[in-house]
């Protein structure tokens, strides 16, 4: 593709009413820009221009757009459309996150199929955006369900697998026996499915796992290079990521029992804390450990127990919210430091997954472990004395102490400070041989397969003969069949009767597909690569990722701040090892916006009520169609099951696409959470109106001039100087993403164009106007991009589109104030108010000050003691008597 040249010009007939026809108006210029190509990038960002990408989180295609999504988008439009008018080449893609749980829900409730289903939901959902006016680049749209993109995500996978990124092993998942499937922690309610209500086991399965912890050093390093990014975001990640300094200790087993797994002579624990070691009470495992396993064999209580905890789920809030519990197994574990032992418990708050799914428990210094101990009656020796206690009378009793501090109780580590005694532990126990210092992670592999249809099929085969064999290139992609059914539980390409049935590429001999999809954050974690060039026969084109990535300005939800952006940062790093990208870091800056939120209403019978069906304008919220009393509940996200959603459509009908988009930017700091009001739309519609009618006025009774007079008048020149203080205060702010800033400016500019009109025949003031006239159409573009064609295709009728006019530049000479305003208090009171010329000298504005008729009534008959003017700030006058 090639860079169209710029012909675009403005429609000639703009429209003639005293009214902004946003009906009529919208698409029109909407149309204006698709046949100029305005928005068109070439393959390649242009040498003679720098770039800019623009992206925000792309949209689940769930069927309608919500005005969270109406929020995000319209940031993104404002970034793009002001860095374009800077001179920037502007990629500004939009895509589809399409595979997913929902739509193959739909298809089992709705008999449809996904793929018509999500289809049928992106072309509303395109549709609704397209009204907005989004300056997006839509001839790069992908869609992740649609073989062009999962097939290349495919080619991808096989490239991680040669690369050795890829493991496929046995790991416990919750299982769905109902609907037979894979579910998620966050899936598991209460014990059970959160579709089927179903008991939910705990079970084996072989999963295929990217290697995510080959790069945990990377990733965690690379947060610190992200200086455009949230703090609070970048302290989530290096959580989640989770470096930790500590020991592996090997606990041998004391009097392990006859035809015991020599495996199994030992528990592996990892500890940031070997310090509190001579703390020690038990021995922790997690009720999926084989030690677990052995025990339950020949032990039902036990094997109950271990039952009872994979029901529990095994989310970390799940186990942390549950109540601590334990089943002891008669085994116990000999101390590496004193001639002891101590039992072993299984316990539901140890899980497989972290660490090496056993600790030793030190009540003392772990409020999680005390509870346990107090629980079951076990030993709480405390080994840290905190600064300034008293050893003779310190005491674990309520509270743990997990501070610093010297050690007590310990042995050869009395009197060590704990930062010490971590050092010694570490060294004995390696001299000792049962342990070593390392480096542990909390991050773990990302397990990414799913028993599910609507998803990318994993391109591998299973042959009894070669094993795991991967698909050859030629036969990518791997297509979904489309003759499926959905009236079994489960996976249906389980049950399909040809798809998965294949021959072995390696030995031509019968074998099976993989059967199961990718986890869904898979496809979200590459589409930025993937918009730089769409249509590719690649997964990408190495000349146009390097030259449009990094995505210079990533936006969406604060609840991605960990999972999406860690993989699609992890994918960034396998995507270099592989040699289709050359970057570390996707997104070089990432601005997470808040929440639209609306009040919620419910009937007298409790059933949730959208807000159209609400009549707020009376003394009580009632029922439109019945008049019947409305309990008006809080203010909250807006959200389906609740119905406290607003539809952009009827927003766009009723009010037209640029009022929608002004009041979702105007309300509040981008980053913070927003309340849609009517009254707070209404407003933004009248000052779309205003707005409009004052340039009119502009155009059709100001002469153009094509210079500014040598001698303009006072009040002209204030007009001026608001302007390009306007222009430095809306740069400054779209710059700093202040974008509500940037619309008070706007309106406060508007006012004062406003008051021009009661002195128009002022020397200057023509010139003035038009020139603020101009701006305004400028400065409201990326925020009101129709208004501002329509108001200026009538101020400059015949010339270029605004979307084509560079950037104003505010005039320096213009910044400086001509006067400033001070506060004059009596005694610290405020009184009134001068004006003076800056920095102009004491007795000057002193004796203004006092002359000011409200503050001279008021010094009348007393006596002053004492003037202090603070210089371009305030004049105080104290009194007596």
């Amino acid at each position: 593709m090639t860079q169209p040249a710029n012909t675009s010009t403005a429609p000639a007939q703009p429209s003639t009413g005293a009214s902004f026809d946003f009906q009529s108006v919208e698409p029109r210029w909407q149309k204006a820009w698709d046949d100029a190509g305005v928005f068109t990038v070439p393959d390649v960002p242009p040498a003679d221009k720098p770039k800019y990408y623009v992206l925000e989180m792309f949209p689940y295609p769930s069927g309608q757009l919500h005005m969270g999504h109406v929020r995000n988008y319209a940031l993104g439009d404002v970034v793009a459309r002001y860095k374009r008018a800077r001179g920037y080449a502007v990629l500004h893609p939009m895509g589809w996150d399409a595979f997913g749980l929902p739509a193959e829900n739909a298809a089992r409730e709705r008999g449809v199929h996904p793929q018509d289903w999500t289809l049928k939901n992106i072309a509303a959902m395109r549709a609704t955006l397209q009204r907005l006016g989004f300056s997006l680049n839509w001839d790069r749209e992908i869609a992740t369900c649609l073989p062009d993109y999962y097939g290349k995500q495919q080619k991808l996978f096989l490239d991680f697998l040669q690369a050795g990124l890829v493991e496929r092993r046995e790991s416990w998942v919750n299982w769905d026996p109902i609907d037979q499937t894979v579910l998620a922690n966050e899936q598991v309610v209460d014990g059970r499915g959160w579709r089927s209500g179903a008991l939910i086991e705990k079970k084996k399965l072989s999963q295929w796992f990217l290697k995510i912890t080959d790069f945990a050093e990377d990733l965690l390093d690379g947060l610190k290079t992200l200086d455009r990014w949230p703090d609070r975001v970048r302290v989530m990640q290096e959580r989640w990521i989770g470096r930790s300094e500590g020991a592996h200790i090997s606990f041998s087993l004391h009097q392990p029992p006859q035809g015991l797994d020599s495996n199994l002579n030992a528990v592996e624990v990892f500890t940031t804390r070997p310090d509190t070691l001579f703390g020690m009470s038990f021995l922790a495992i997690a009720p999926d450990h084989p030690l677990a396993a052995y025990v339950a064999q020949s032990n039902k209580d036990a094997a109950e127990f271990i039952a009872e905890c994979r029901r529990l789920g095994t989310s970390v809030e799940a186990v942390e919210t549950a109540e601590k519990r334990g089943f002891d197994t008669g085994l116990r574990v000999n101390h590496p430091f004193m001639d002891k032992s101590f039992p072993i418990w299984i316990a539901n708050f140890v899980l497989m997954d972290y660490g090496t799914g056993a600790l030793f428990g030190c009540p003392c210094g772990d409020q999680r472990d005390l509870d346990f101990a107090h629980k079951y009656d076990l030993p709480v020796t405390p080994v840290v004395l905190p600064q300034g206690k008293d050893q003779a009378d310190f005491a674990i009793t309520k509270n743990a102490f997990a501070g610093d501090g010297t050690m007590i109780n310990s042995g050869f580590l009395d009197g060590l400070t704990t930062e010490d005694a971590r050092k010694e532990a570490i060294t004995r126990l390696e001299e000792l041989g049962v342990g070593k210092g390392v480096v542990n992670w909390r991050l773990r592999d990302w397990g990414v397969s799913r028993q599910r249809y609507w998803g990318c099929p994993i391109p591998v085969i299973h042959c009894d003969h070669c094993g795991p064999v991967a698909v050859p290139d030629a036969q990518l992609p791997v297509k979904l069949p489309e003759d499926v059914t959905f009236d079994k539980p489960g996976n249906p390409l389980d049950h399909h009767p040809t798809w998965k049935h294949v021959d072995c590429p390696k030995c031509g001999k019968p074998a099976v597909r993989e059967t199961d999809t990718f986890d869904t954050f898979v496809d979200s974690s590459w589409y930025f690569a993937r918009f730089t060039a769409p249509h590719a026969e690649t997964p990408t084109v190495r000349a146009a990722a390097d030259g449009w990535l990094a995505v210079d300005q990533y936006i969406g939800g604060i609840e991605h701040a960990i999972l999406h952006l860690l993989y699609a940062r992890f994918f960034t790093r396998a995507m270099r090892k592989t040699g289709h990208l050359d970057l570390s870091e996707p997104f070089a800056g990432l601005f997470t916006q808040g929440m639209v939120s609306h009040e919620s209403y419910k009937d007298a019978s409790g059933n949730w009520l959208y807000p159209e069906e609400v009549d707020l304008s009376g003394n009580a919220a009632v029922k439109r169609d019945t008049g019947e009393a409305v309990t008006v509940g809080r203010v909250e996200k807006m959200s389906k099951s609740k119905r406290n959603t607003v539809s952009p459509e009827a927003i766009i009908e009723r009010f037209g696409s640029d009022t929608a988009r002004w009041f979702v930017l105007s309300d509040s700091p981008p980053e913070r959470d927003m309340e849609w009001t009517e009254a707070g739309v209404s407003g933004a519609a009248r000052f779309a109106q205003r707005l409009f009618r004052l340039v009119r006025t502009v155009a059709e009774t100001v002469p153009v001039q094509d210079a500014c007079p040598a001698e303009i008048a006072p009040q002209a020149d204030a007009l001026r100087r608001a302007t390009h203080r306007t222009i430095a205060a809306v740069t400054e702010a779209l710059e700093t993403f202040t974008i509500n800033v940037a619309v008070a400016r706007i309106h406060e500019l508007t006012s004062a164009l406003a008051d021009a009109e009661k002195t128009p025949d002022l020397p200057g003031m023509a010139f003035a106007r038009r020139e603020t006239a101009r701006a305004l159409c400028q400065l409201c573009a990326p925020m009101m991009p129709h208004l501002a064609e329509e108001m200026f295709a009538q101020l400059e009728p015949g010339k270029t589109m605004v979307v084509d006019l560079p950037w104003p530049e505010a005039d320096p000479s213009l910044l400086a104030a001509t006067q400033v305003t001070l506060a004059v208090q009596i005694m610290g009171k405020l009184r009134g108010k001068i004006d003076a010329a800056p920095d102009e000298d004491s007795v000057t504005v002193i004796a203004r000050a006092e002359a000011e008729p409200n503050v001279a009534r008021l010094l009348e008959g007393k006596r002053i003691v004492k003037r202090i003017h603070v210089p371009n700030r305030i004049v105080n006058f104290v009194t007596a008597g």
